[in-house]
């Protein structure tokens, strides 16, 4: 068992015990796969159990031998069926839970059914809030693992003047952007809490379609191939004097950055480089007031003034419905705390980690932006996207 791995493992479970101590739960069942990657380092098709008190189990449907070489728990157990689940709890010594906490979030109806059958007497709470809260402060070792993250995105977004071509359709310099990412190391997979996360490595969007709307709960979400994913590369083609926007995650040892740059050939109308220009105004100001304590609706409201003072209001985060937030949570998912958002009162704290992303859309035009991922620092913010945030001219 790698060291390091196992006292960050340690540290992170010993982290949990207290809140579930904190709530009155004996254990919590933990199935969904970023969850499962946090406290045991690893994931495989399984159960983790984690007592209020004692050691940590993680039993294996598939593959228990892989599992048991690379989870940082001691604990690794083969699993057969839910109905075994008590049985091995109880022979580790472990006293059998009798409030036990589940991810309600994202835990189906038939798991929960069969929880509440094998585990007749007790009763269940949800622990999701918990495992979000605990993960929204990063760890030394997950911040060098965003460093690592952010890096690869620059490399990643440095290969789009290669990658892009007039007259080229989405989808094809999409293909090309993605194959170098895998080529410089992105293991493919950008994970997404929720119930019907359907999300890919991002999106590069030309001209109008960038303007699109859609399910995607976010400023931009693009055409899509058809009207069964509606979001993301189209056919349409790169035309000269229309933004290129370019929003991509890089997933690396499982932790995700996430940054937007904006490309042309050509140039862009005077509009579209003053709402550009607007955008960089803003983060500028958000990074200037981010640091502990500071609450994230007042940097939301912040940069609506700023949006609103520029004469663009109604095209910030979105033309026809616009989100409202301008930064989410990044780390294991792409979808993590904190949420930087009209009416959230939580403050931020050393350690957190988000994306900051202040965008205009414009109907018929397209979208431009800026979007960077933010770790909050003991006396302030520090960037982990570097790639330039002016707009790129190709030639």
């Amino acid at each position: 068992m790698h060291t390091l791995l196992a006292a960050e493992v340690g540290r992170r479970v010993e982290g949990l015990q207290a809140l579930l101590a904190g709530q009155d739960l004996t254990g919590a069942l933990i199935v969904q796969s970023a969850d499962v990657i946090y406290y045991t380092g690893t994931y495989q098709n399984g159960h983790l159990y984690i007592p209020v008190e004692g050691k940590p189990v993680f039993m294996v449907r598939r593959d228990f031998e892989r599992a048991r070489d690379d989870a940082a728990v001691e604990n690794v157990a083969p699993l057969k069926s839910y109905r075994d689940i008590p049985r091995v709890v109880g022979e580790l010594g472990l006293p059998a839970p009798d409030k036990i906490g589940l991810e309600f979030d994202v835990l189906p109806v038939k798991a929960y059914l069969q929880y509440v059958k094998i585990f007749p007497t007790a009763s269940f709470g949800d622990v999701s809030p918990l495992i979000r809260q605990q993960r929204a402060v990063k760890s030394g070792y997950e911040l060098e693992a965003l460093a690592e993250s952010g890096r690869l995105l620059d490399a990643m977004l440095a290969t789009v003047p290669r990658v892009a071509a007039l007259g080229e359709t989405e989808l094809a310099m999409a293909g090309r952007l993605e194959g170098e990412a895998r080529r410089l190391g992105h293991q493919g997979l950008v994970r997404f809490r929720g119930m019907n996360p359907d999300f890919f490595m991002g999106h590069l969007l030309t001209g109008a379609s960038a303007a699109e709307a859609s399910y995607f709960d976010g400023p931009v979400s693009g055409t899509g191939l058809d009207r069964t994913f509606a979001f993301g590369a189209g056919r349409r083609r790169l035309e000269r004097d229309e933004p290129l926007y370019v929003d991509y995650g890089a997933a690396c040892r499982s932790y995700i950055t996430d940054a937007t740059r904006v490309f042309v050939y050509g140039r862009l109308n005077e509009r579209l480089k003053r709402a550009h220009h607007t955008a960089l105004e803003i983060q500028a100001a958000v990074l200037d007031t981010v640091k502990p304590g500071v609450v994230a609706a007042d940097l939301y409201d912040a940069a609506v003034r700023l949006a609103q003072r520029a004469g663009l209001g109604e095209y910030f985060q979105g033309w026809r419905q616009p989100v409202r937030f301008i930064g989410h949570g990044v780390g294991l998912e792409l979808n993590e705390l904190p949420v930087i958002a009209g009416g959230v009162k939580e403050p931020l704290a050393a350690g957190m980690v988000f994306a900051l992303e202040p965008k205009f859309v414009f109907p018929g035009e397209g979208a431009v932006g800026i979007e960077n991922t933010i770790v909050v620092t003991h006396d302030g913010a520090r960037r982990l996207t570097n790639y330039p945030d002016e707009i790129q001219y190709l030639y």
